[in-house]
């Protein structure tokens, strides 16, 4: 096209003003700055969403049923866990028993919340359970007079001190009930294995046993406080809970993963949020530049654009000359943000660049995931500000007459 033929020539020449040419590199780096920051900013956000929810969702349920007051636990639930297991969407409806304790070990002892669950070898088994560090499942399934297997999170392992095949103590603080009021009891119990989610708390805090080895050992025979409902769909948790509160009655309530986690997604979200606007004001740092380098570049051409309109040129071609060549810095700085963003999230993800505390921010390192769709939305915007910034200039250029231009020369 002509314009477009114009504008690479005027992009490419040699000019007497030094400064325009200065101008316009900065233009270019400033677009790809604010492309290349955004895409590695959406590729940091992702990947702690991604990074949190999957671990989330490997040690908790998708949808969980619970009681609305806290009691003797679920009533019925042999009866209510296959008809939850009907409802579209769910894969497994399981119970599982929740209480606190006590975990002594050869160091030192910690607070662990005890998920009792049923290990049976054809039983849906939590995520983080699939693939343990180090020992087996075996451990929960043995009977007899074998001690209780316990299934420990990796940090709360190391906290104590404690080792698959090794004995650990767990107390319970209101064990039994005496003539003198409730007293701690203590359970030996034998390390079947330990599991890691990469999700601090739950590798700090969660241990696994046999759910009839806890209801035993916690003295609740039978009971059960939660039903926890695996789905195939994780998104589709809201619709699963909708058709468990028609099955469940008025004394239970199913609650989904966003729900309990709606704090931490909320946050991530507004995060989001505030990246984007405060990282697109390098775009618009970067429009500006656009702005001044084609206002300075009409003033340069002005007689070149009265030949052009002496000519035949009209004014739509003039016009289109400096909006082609916005785009074309728009253009090349988007193409250069994307590659050196990309990179930058490449190896930074193989390598783990950014080391975190786990105990402040649940995860050891900063997890990079760019995404196409942030990747074209972040070029188009990039673009479409270019384009923006080269509405001005071009009119202006459309205002210059071949008389005023050529009078002098």
């Amino acid at each position: 096209m002509f314009e477009l033929f114009i504008a690479r020539r005027y992009l490419r020449a040699k000019r007497k003003q030094v400064v325009i040419s200065v101008i316009t590199a900065i233009s270019v780096i400033g677009v790809a700055a604010g492309v290349m920051a955004l895409v590695v900013a959406m590729a940091i956000t992702n990947g702690f969403r991604d990074t949190l929810q999957r671990n989330l969702l490997g040690a908790t349920a998708h949808v969980s049923v619970l009681e609305k007051e806290p009691g003797g636990g679920i009533e019925h639930w042999e009866q209510l866990a296959p008809q939850l297991a009907k409802i579209p969407h769910v894969k497994s409806a399981a119970p599982a028993l929740y209480e606190d304790g006590y975990l002594n070990g050869p160091v030192q002892g910690s607070g662990v919340v005890i998920k009792g669950i049923d290990a049976r070898p054809n039983a849906a088994v939590p995520d983080s359970l699939r693939n343990l560090k180090s020992g087996s499942l075996e451990g929960l399934r043995t009977g007899g007079d074998d001690l209780p297997g316990i299934v420990l999170g990796r940090r709360l392992a190391d906290s104590v001190g404690a080792v698959t095949g090794k004995q650990v103590t767990l107390l319970i603080p209101n064990g039994q009930l005496t003539p003198f009021g409730p007293r701690p009891s203590y359970v030996r119990l034998r390390v079947a294995g330990i599991f890691e989610t990469g999700f601090y708390d739950v590798d700090m805090t969660r241990a696994y046993m046999a759910l009839p080895r806890a209801q035993k050992i916690y003295e609740v025979p039978g009971a059960v406080n939660s039903i926890e409902l695996l789905l195939d769909d994780i998104y589709a948790a809201p619709q699963a809970a909708a058709a468990a509160e028609k099955i469940i009655g008025p004394k239970l309530a199913a609650t989904t993963w966003g729900e309990q986690n709606r704090q931490l997604l909320s946050a991530l979200t507004s995060e989001r949020t505030v990246t984007i606007i405060t990282i697109g004001l390098i775009q618009l740092v970067a429009a500006l530049n656009i702005l001044i380098t084609l206002v300075m570049m009409v003033m340069e051409k002005h007689r070149d654009i009265g030949i052009l309109m002496s000519l035949g040129a009209k004014t739509k071609q003039i016009r289109n000359v400096f909006v082609f060549e916005g785009a074309l810095i728009g253009a090349l700085g988007t193409a250069l943000g994307l590659i050196a963003g990309h990179v930058i999230c490449y190896f930074a993800e193989r390598y783990q660049w950014v080391r975190l505390d786990a105990q402040v921010y649940s995860i050891p390192y900063v997890p990079f995931e760019p995404r196409l769709f942030d990747a074209v939305w972040i070029a188009a915007a990039a673009i479409a500000v270019s384009l923006i910034a080269t509405l001005y200039p071009a009119r202006s250029a459309t205002r210059i007459t071949p008389v005023e231009s050529l009078r002098y020369e």
